[in-house]
C-alpha cells in the first residue's frame, strides 16, 4: 500500500512515527515536509535533501501558520507516486487541507484522503473559513482525532466518516524512560510545569496553589520549576515575588525538546493547570504522556482532553481552583506510596500513547480505509 504522508512539522517525534510506519511490510511511505520550518524554540530548521522517500516543498506563507500557509506545488508528487492513502496532518479548516483535497481530486482520485484534527471546541469562524471547513469535511474519507472531544466536534458538524481517536503525537519510550527519584534532603520535592507561559495554561493557579502549600509548615520543602516562556512571564514573576516564593520557584526558560526527558527525571510531580477560554481548551497535553512514561505522577486541570489523557493514572482538579489543586498536591507530597501508585499506573496507562502503539493503530486504519466502500459525498450545511 502506497502512503503519501504530508506533515507540516518535522521533528524527532514525527520522524520516529514515520520510521515505525515504514516498518510495516505492506506500507511504502513517502513523506512531504516543508523545506524550512521553525522548531519549538522558534529556530529555523532545514529539511534534509537527497532522500527518495521524502519530498520537500517550499511554502507560501509562514509554515508555522496552521490555517493560511500553502505548499508551493500542484500535485504533491501524486502523479509519480500514485498513492492509495493520502495522510495529511492538516486541520479541516486549513487552506492546505483544501489544497491537498483539490490535488487528490485532480491527480489521485482513487486515493483515500485522511486528515487530522486537534480541535475540541466549537468556535465562531469567518464565512471563508467555514466554507473551507465544510469543503474538507466533504472531501475527506476519514479524520484522525486527538481526543474524544475532537470526535464530538466533528459529529456535531454532521461528519459521517470514520474519526478514530489516534493523536498525531505520542511518546517515544526509547527517550522517555522511568527512573527512581527520592526527595532532596535540602530542597524536598520538585514540582514541574512545561509549556507556554500564556493565560490559558493556568500557571498563575499553580503558583497560588504552591503559596497555599507553603502555608502548611508541617510539609517538607516543595519547589516549582517552570519550563517554557511566553508573554505572561513578567506577570508570573511579579506574582511569585509578591507571594514571597522567590526561593521556591525557578523560571527555567524554553529548553530544546531533547532536554525535556532529562528534566523530567528531576521531578517528583508534574502539573498541567490549563484553563478553558471561549476559543481554546487543552487539546492533548503531550507533556502528560512524557511524564507518565518517565515515571512521574501527573496532576491536571479538568480542561479539554486532560482528564481523558490522564485517566486513572493521576489526579485532576476543577480548572482555576487553586485550593483543590493544593489539596491534591498535599496528598501526593505527604505520601511517597501514593506517588508510587500513580507512577505505576502512569507507566501502564501511557502504553496506549506510545509512538509504537499510535503507528500500529494508524497502519491498521490505513488498511480499513483502503478497503472500505467509498463514501457518498453529499454536501451538507
Amino acid at each position: 500500500m502506497r502512503v503519501l504522508f504530508i506533515a507540516r512539522y518535522r521533528d524527532a517525534t514525527m520522524h520516529r512515527k514515520v520510521e515505525l510506519l515504514r516498518q510495516h511490510p505492506d506500507l511504502a511511505v513517502t513523506t512531504v515536509y516543508p523545506r524550512y520550518w521553525r522548531d519549538e524554540l522558534l529556530t529555523v530548521q532545514q529539511a534534509a535533501q537527497h532522500d527518495p522517500s521524502r519530498i520537500t516543498l517550499a511554502m507560501l506563507g509562514n509554515p508555522a501558520d496552521p490555517h493560511r500557509a500553502l505548499y508551493r506545488t500542484l500535485a504533491f508528487g501524486m502523479l509519480r507516486m500514485r498513492p492509495h492513502i493520502i495522510h495529511a496532518e492538516e486541520e479541516p479548516d486549513s487552506l492546505a487541507a483544501v489544497q491537498i483535497a483539490a490535488a487528490r481530486l485532480l491527480f489521485a482520485p482513487q486515493a483515500r484522503l485522511l486528515l487530522h484534527s486537534w480541535q475540541n471546541i466549537i468556535r465562531p469562524r469567518a464565512l471563508p473559513v467555514e466554507a473551507v471547513y465544510w469543503l474538507t469535511l466533504w472531501a475527506s474519507d476519514g479524520i484522525l482525532c486527538a481526543s474524544r472531544e475532537a470526535v464530538a466536534v466533528l459529529r456535531q458538524h454532521n461528519y459521517k466518516q470514520a474519526a478514530p481517536v489516534i493523536p498525531a503525537v505520542g511518546v517515544d519510550t526509547q527517550v522517555f524512560v522511568p527512573r527512581e527519584r527520592e526527595p532532596d534532603p535540602t530542597h524536598g520535592l520538585t514540582i514541574g510545569y512545561a509549556g507556554r507561559l500564556v493565560p490559558e495554561k493556568g500557571v498563575d493557579v499553580l503558583i497560588t496553589a504552591l503559596q497555599l502549600l507553603r502555608a502548611d509548615h508541617r510539609l517538607p520543602p516543595v519547589r516549582l520549576v517552570l519550563l517554557g516562556d511566553g508573554p505572561t512571564r513578567p506577570a508570573l514573576v511579579a506574582q511569585v515575588l509578591a507571594a514571597e516564593l522567590g526561593d521556591r520557584v525557578e523560571f527555567a526558560g524554553a529548553q530544546p525538546p531533547a532536554q525535556v526527558a532529562q528534566w523530567l527525571h528531576s521531578l517528583h510531580l508534574l502539573v498541567l493547570p490549563s484553563r478553558t477560554t471561549p476559543v481554546w481548551k487543552e487539546q492533548f497535553g503531550r507533556i502528560l504522556v512524557e511524564a507518565m512514561a518517565s515515571g512521574v505522577p501527573v496532576v491536571g486541570a479538568q480542561s479539554g482532553a486532560i482528564p481523558e489523557v490522564i485517566g486513572d493514572a493521576g489526579l485532576t482538579f476543577p480548572e482555576g481552583d487553586a485550593a483543590a489543586l493544593a489539596d491534591g498536591l498535599h496528598r501526593l507530597v505527604v505520601s511517597p506510596e501514593l506517588r508510587r501508585v500513580y507512577a505505576r499506573r502512569g507507566l501502564a496507562h501511557v502504553q496506549q500513547y506510545t509512538q509504537t502503539s499510535l503507528a500500529a493503530r494508524t497502519a491498521a486504519f490505513y488498511r480499513v480505509l483502503r478497503h472500505a466502500a467509498p463514501p457518498a459525498r453529499v454536501m451538507r450545511a
